[in-house]
């Protein structure tokens, strides 16, 4: 059964989401990273997270907007920067804003889901996450461990670190000066 990844730094929304997966029966393993750094970390494989039989790499990232270190947005834009990467992003937030749903599907999320308020309203967005991306969706079959090389993964987090580039994916001004200003 492959892992998901949760990048959440709530622990109510991390208890919330794991017992509407259990009562969505989605019996996949969840690992969680409390801010978009912790996120970047494991998706290396770097630090705590080297041993990838303990943290292995995701079929799924559940991504919040708004994290520490890093914003959800620039860990997206992170993962979308890794030659080869093949994982599915979907951001779940509490955020409805407009602007944050165009710069999260111009940086390359595969979908953007609003967190209901309701505990039942939350296991219904599950079952549909497990029905389609995780029991229906097909990925490509090459190796996640291949499409990010250690060394390839570091060399481009360090460019990035150093020298943000300008938009790309099709940002637009507004929204790099957004994810910018709410690093």
């Amino acid at each position: 059964m492959k892992t998901i990844l949760q990048v959440e730094d709530d622990p109510n929304d991390v208890f919330l989401l794991r017992h509407a997966m259990n009562k969505a029966g989605v019996a996949n393993p969840i690992q969680v990273a409390t801010d978009g750094q912790q996120a970047i970390d494991y998706l290396k494989g770097i630090g705590k997270f080297a041993d990838r039989e303990k943290f292995p790499l995701p079929c799924l990232v559940l991504l919040d907007l708004k994290l520490p270190h890093v914003m959800g947005l620039n860990v997206l834009k992170w993962i979308r920067q890794q030659p080869g990467a093949a994982l599915v992003v979907v951001m779940l937030t509490a955020s409805g804003e407009d602007a944050d749903i165009a710069a999260a599907y111009r940086l390359g999320a595969n979908a953007f889901l609003t967190k209901p308020s309701e505990s039942g309203k939350l296991v219904d967005m599950v079952k549909a996450v497990k029905d389609f991306w995780l029991t229906h969706n097909t990925l490509p079959q090459e190796s996640h461990a291949e499409a990010t090389a250690p060394e390839l993964v570091h060399a481009h987090t360090t460019a990035f670190a150093a020298n943000p580039l300008p938009p790309a994916n099709g940002a637009s001004r507004e929204e790099w000066n957004y994810m910018e200003a709410n690093k």
